[in-house]
């Protein structure tokens, strides 16, 4: 039994229990060696005898529910959604490619189901969320918004639902795309008219959930599903949200653990703009104009950027034994910066010409974007000091 079969049928037993979180060491590999009290392996966990999963928090029965017929068919169905499509991939708590901002949350799921471009996680974010029956203006303001993150180099996060979520999302499909985390299953879609977003979202960007396959919307689901686009995003933007609605839960959530919040003022009669400003009155920062937020980032205003940044500074697969010469973080960072040219390079030729995977191309441009060593310009990144772009020039690059 491989590593992924036995942590499904860990989460099968334990759902996302902290207990299992607790009991897997994130982020580090160790050899298959007997559980220590640093944490386990998945398959070492789950050929242990009762005793030891008792010891790990477990309740009683848990062992023997990741062995029953239940549990066959939960990998069973899992599985094969893997298999279909290269696109579909998990990312357990046990990986090292587990988004490390997600890690912080109070209940930060054991398990992520992605279709589309799991690299997108590891992006820098903005959550940008609203009413799901916006005035006009608000749908407007929440697309040119959401364009103006994009075109800064962040991708935009939100929740594919009516109104504000779907106006961020199709603004911001192409370079560096958009994420939409969803509270179904990644093969279901809510509500059914965002079926073609969701799969340009795929296409272009990344669809994310903590359901498996086959699970439908359910009402607990949204607001769970709200403390995952928090988690992903180093600010949430609020557009226009009543007095009761879903976008005040994101921007809590967000607050909570300690990432910025932004709130669009609007006209005292609009209802829709009510609960934007009592985000205002209760600590969220006023914003009128998109460039406030990219500068809050850009000088490293946000808590988050910090913990990303030295998340992403340390070490990565190199393709050298030694990289203690080099001015460099490793050889493949060497190999990047060569690549890139004094004109920059899109993501696709940077793959080319550094021979990189995606999973370890993106981290590293993004550690130096953070560094201040490139820019990013409509999905071009260019060393910092060369003359910019236009929008024009770079789609003839393209």
């Amino acid at each position: 039994m491989d590593t992924v079969d036995a942590f499904l049928r860990l989460r099968h037993a334990a759902g996302n229990a902290g207990w299992l979180r607790e009991a897997l060491r994130p982020n580090e590999p160790r050899a298959p060696e007997a559980a220590d009290d640093a944490g386990w392996l998945p398959e070492r966990l789950l050929a242990a005898p009762v005793a030891d999963w008792l010891a790990a928090g477990a309740p009683i029965g848990a062992r023997e529910a990741a062995f029953g017929p239940e549990a066959d068919a939960y990998v069973f169905g899992i599985r094969a959604w893997l298999e279909a499509d290269p696109a579909h991939t998990m990312l357990g708590w046990f990986d090292a490619d587990y988004p490390s901002l997600l890690r912080e949350i109070a209940n930060p799921p054991t398990a992520l189901f992605v279709h589309g471009a799991a690299e997108r996680l590891w992006w820098p974010q903005v959550a940008v969320v609203g009413s799901r029956a916006p005035t006009p203006a608000g749908r407007e303001r929440a697309a040119r918004w959401a364009r103006a993150f994009a075109d800064a180099g962040y991708v935009v996060t939100s929740g594919l639902a009516a109104g504000v979520d779907a106006a961020a999302h199709a603004a911001t499909l192409d370079e560096p795309g958009t994420i939409a985390v969803i509270a179904t299953g990644p093969d279901r879609c809510f509500p059914a008219a965002h079926r073609r977003l969701q799969s340009d979202v795929a296409r272009h960007g990344a669809v994310v959930t903590e359901h498996p396959p086959g699970a439908d919307a359910r009402p607990e689901h949204f607001p769970s599903r709200n403390r995952i686009i928090a988690g992903l995003s180093l600010a949430t933007v609020v557009v226009e949200a009543a007095q009761r609605s879903g976008a005040l839960i994101t921007a809590r959530l967000a607050a909570e653990t300690g990432r910025e919040v932004f709130a669009l003022p609007g006209a005292p009669e609009n209802l829709k703009a009510r609960g934007c400003h009592r985000l205002i009155r209760d600590g969220a920062t006023l914003a009128d104009d998109p460039a406030q937020v990219i500068e809050a980032l850009a000088t490293g205003t946000g808590a988050a950027i910090g913990r990303l940044r030295s998340v992403l500074r340390g070490p990565r697969p190199s393709s050298s034994a030694t990289t203690a010469s080099l001015p460099f973080a490793s050889v493949d960072d060497e190999r990047v910066w060569q690549a890139l040219g004094p004109d920059g390079a899109g993501f696709d030729e940077l793959l080319q010409r550094a021979g990189l995977t995606t999973a370890t191309l993106a981290p590293i441009l993004l550690a130096m974007e953070l560094d201040g060593r490139l820019t990013q310009q409509h999905g071009v990144y260019i060393p910092r000091g060369s003359a910019p772009h236009t929008r024009a020039g770079l789609q003839r690059r393209r």
